[in-house]
């Protein structure tokens, strides 16, 4: 593993307090680079999804956080479908920002590291005017098939980065059809904090949630509509009362969840939860629902279900089955009627339930250690 230490540029339209996938790997990404010596400078905006606030600027460590107040609540997920709009709307505050703090510490950054498309046309930008070393990491699948003008842009930008890190086999799959080098790629796996995310008795986790003596199946995410919180509460509708639903979380669909969990006893709503309080509730579950609606390239939520323990039914989409096999989950097409049908097997037959829990914290252990961050610090180091 890499001695060397760095002092890196993290440009990234999501970071905590918002809630995500993303937003919980940055975070333990920066709090292990600082851990090890290396500095980082992190420029994001405040939450763009939920109307959260962090401080404005924070410094823990050697972690650096700029969060820039911007417009629009939930417009990000508005416009994600018109790129060019999507671009218009998050380029100018990151890049401007960007740039002023290279200007004043030029000297002192000698890498760039770009979370996503947009920060990558960013950092494209800024190494060429300064000349650092850049990195960037691609945590979505994007079908370039039709998107010809795209696919291009995206070609020219990102041949100029050191290193790409694709988050899963099929977005490096993608990327080596634009016609990008192989030898520039390095899959990046990720990994779980396996000391935070562990098991504990789950009759405990029940009695402390209020959910002593309820078969509970949870989910954690945005409560946004592609993560798939409607086919839930749909499911819901079709499953007894025994079956209870826990959604942690928070987005443009918190009233809808929030109204339902007063007028149907069968659905639990606790809102937004700190990622280091949510494994209670990973506990506490019996089985996990994932049940996107898009083709996610990889699931954090995923992983911690795994780490504690708790099975999880999942859709059969994106980079999801690179993630979990059937030995800790199944995978079924996301809608009500099959997550209603799948839970209710589970929910009758125990005793395979428990076959699939037994499995699930070995998987994690073999797959998802914190020694997945050594790509990283080496992807750091390359061209030095």
């Amino acid at each position: 593993m890499t001695t060397n230490k760095h002092s890196i540029l993290m440009i990234t339209e999501a970071f905590y307090p918002n809630i995500g996938g993303l937003e919980t790997h940055l975070g333990g990404v920066c709090e292990y680079l600082g851990e090890k010596g290396h500095k980082v400078c992190v420029v994001t905006y405040q939450p763009l999804t939920t109307r959260v606030r962090g401080p404005k600027f924070e410094e823990t460590g050697n972690v650096r956080i700029h969060r820039l107040q911007w417009f629009g609540v939930n417009w990000r997920h508005k416009l994600e479908r018109f790129f060019p709009l999507l671009f218009l709307y998050l380029f100018p505050g990151l890049f401007f920002k960007c740039l002023s703090l290279l200007f004043k510490h030029r000297r002192e950054i000698d890498i760039i590291d770009a979370q996503g498309l947009i920060p990558a046309f960013i950092a494209h930008i800024l190494t060429k005017l300064f000349r650092k070393r850049s990195v960037v990491s691609i945590h979505a699948i994007f079908g370039f098939e039709n998107r010809r003008i795209l696919s291009a842009l995206v070609k020219w930008v990102l041949s100029s980065f050191d290193v790409i890190l694709p988050f899963a086999n099929k977005t490096g799959d993608e990327l080596l059809a634009l016609g990008l080098p192989a030898e520039k790629m390095t899959l990046f796996v990720s990994w779980v904090d396996l000391d935070i995310f562990k098991p504990v008795p789950k009759k405990q986790s029940k009695m402390e949630l209020g959910l002593e003596g309820k078969f509970v199946v949870l989910f954690i995410g945005r409560l946004i509509e592609k993560k798939g919180a409607q086919v839930l509460l749909d499911a819901s509708l079709k499953l007894n009362s025994d079956v209870t639903f826990v959604f942690v979380g928070d987005g443009p669909m918190t009233n809808t969840v929030k109204e339902r969990a007063e007028t149907q006893p069968n659905i639990v709503f606790p809102g937004k939860v700190a990622n280091r309080e949510t494994p209670q509730f990973y506990n506490a579950a019996d089985l996990f629902a994932f049940p996107s609606q898009y083709a996610e390239q990889f699931g954090v939520v995923v992983l911690e279900s795994l780490a504690c323990g708790t099975p999880i039914i999942a859709a059969n989409r994106g980079g999801i089955p690179e993630v979990m096999d059937s030995t800790v989950g199944v995978f079924i097409e996301p809608t009500a009627e099959n997550f209603a049908r799948t839970i209710e097997y589970y929910y009758q037959n125990p005793v395979k339930l428990a076959k699939l829990a037994a499995n699930c914290r070995p998987y994690a252990e073999a797959r998802y250690s914190q020694d997945n961050m050594s790509v990283i610090e080496t992807a750091y180091d390359n061209g030095q």
